[in-house]
């Protein structure tokens, strides 16, 4: 559409007014914007109910070659204080816990970032040791002491057995220094100390893993536990809830019915244990409290009975159904008229 009489201004409104239901939706004119290759965008309030803030959008295109302005678009913008829905969040991250229940499932994520691969202890691939057949040629007779003490260990069994047939065709002769036994000592020793260390680093690895569960296949992360002990921390069995401060000092940490945990949440919290206590079966923090601590005494008992006011109830009336008159024994009907009659006359004295 292209106008050449009219100024750009005057014809972005009468696009507008062209687009509203009604005349008066178009409010006063606000601004005009240059985008870019003679394109111009004119923005004029809007009056529409539930569009508060929005505003009225006209692209015109200026031809200078023709001189005349072409509409390319209208439309409603949003400013900066107009009233928008709120931003929409998908349903997984939306739903809470308290929102599930027993028979609902989430799941989980594979690259859930709470979550890390267990820990896999290595293969350790250790070959047998194997004598030198018949065929094979044996080590060199001059063999310095200490080079391989478990294969030389082998060998001199072969070579005792020899020396028991033949000495001459099986002997074997070996040339030892001194300096170098010594040393060959020290090196065995540091050698048996460092296999100690790792045999005892080793133990202490399968003892916490154990200990931990860590070789499940998926273990939490530092930072999801640190979540998870903050939430706990905070919540309704934490040190800040009502039964707390009602407990008068006596906290979970010294209750004998508190059950430690294991781990590094084990430093912070345990599980209530106590039947009589509103925390039973449930994590706590060690400096919780619910007024059902281990070393409360109960309290004295009294042969004293309080009597408590009766409650009257006024505000409900009971309604009982009766015989209808005919079908009332002589009896009842003589016992209400001689009730009737007695009330009469306390009622004329």
């Amino acid at each position: 559409m292209a106008e050449a009489d009219l100024n750009p201004e005057e014809l972005a409104r009468n696009v507008a007014l062209s687009v509203a239901s009604r005349s008066s939706e178009v409010g006063d004119f606000i601004v005009s914007l240059k985008l870019e290759d003679e394109v111009y965008d004119y923005r004029f309030d809007s009056h529409i109910k539930g569009y508060e803030g929005w505003q009225w959008s006209v692209t015109l295109y200026h031809d200078q070659d023709a001189g005349i302005w072409t509409v390319d678009e209208s439309s409603l913008v949003p400013s900066a204080e107009a009233l928008q829905p709120p931003r929409w969040i998908p349903w997984k991250d939306r739903l809470l816990p308290s929102d599930l229940s027993v028979t609902d499932a989430m799941g989980t994520d594979p690259d859930d970032p709470r979550l890390v691969k267990g820990y896999v202890a290595p293969k350790v691939d250790q070959p047998a040791k194997q004598k030198p057949s018949d065929g094979e040629a044996a080590p060199d007779s001059q063999e310095i002491a200490g080079q391989d003490t478990e294969s030389e260990a082998g060998w001199e069994s072969d070579a005792g057995d020899e020396r028991d047939g033949d000495q001459e065709s099986g002997a074997i002769f070996r040339i030892v220094d001194e300096s170098d036994a010594a040393r060959s000592d020290q090196d065995t020793a540091s050698e048996q100390e460092a296999d100690e260390n790792s045999r005892t680093s080793e133990e202490d690895l399968d003892e916490v893993v154990d200990e931990l569960a860590l070789s499940r296949r998926h273990v939490m992360t530092a930072e999801a536990r640190a979540a998870t002990a903050k939430r706990w921390y905070e919540g309704q069995h934490g040190p800040k809830s009502l039964s707390t401060r009602t407990a008068k000092g006596n906290a979970c940490g010294t209750c004998g019915f508190m059950v430690p945990l294991k781990g590094e949440l084990g430093t912070m919290f345990a599980v209530c244990a106590n039947r009589w206590s509103p925390d039973d079966g449930r994590v706590v923090s060690l400096d919780h409290g619910c007024g059902e601590h281990s070393e409360i005494q109960p309290q004295e008992e009294t042969h004293l009975w309080v009597q408590s006011q009766p409650a009257f109830d006024d505000l409900h009336i009971d309604v009982v159904r009766q015989k209808p008159w005919e079908e009332r024994p002589e009896v009842e009907l003589m016992e209400e008229l001689t009730s009737d009659e007695d009330e009469a006359d306390l009622d004329q004295d």
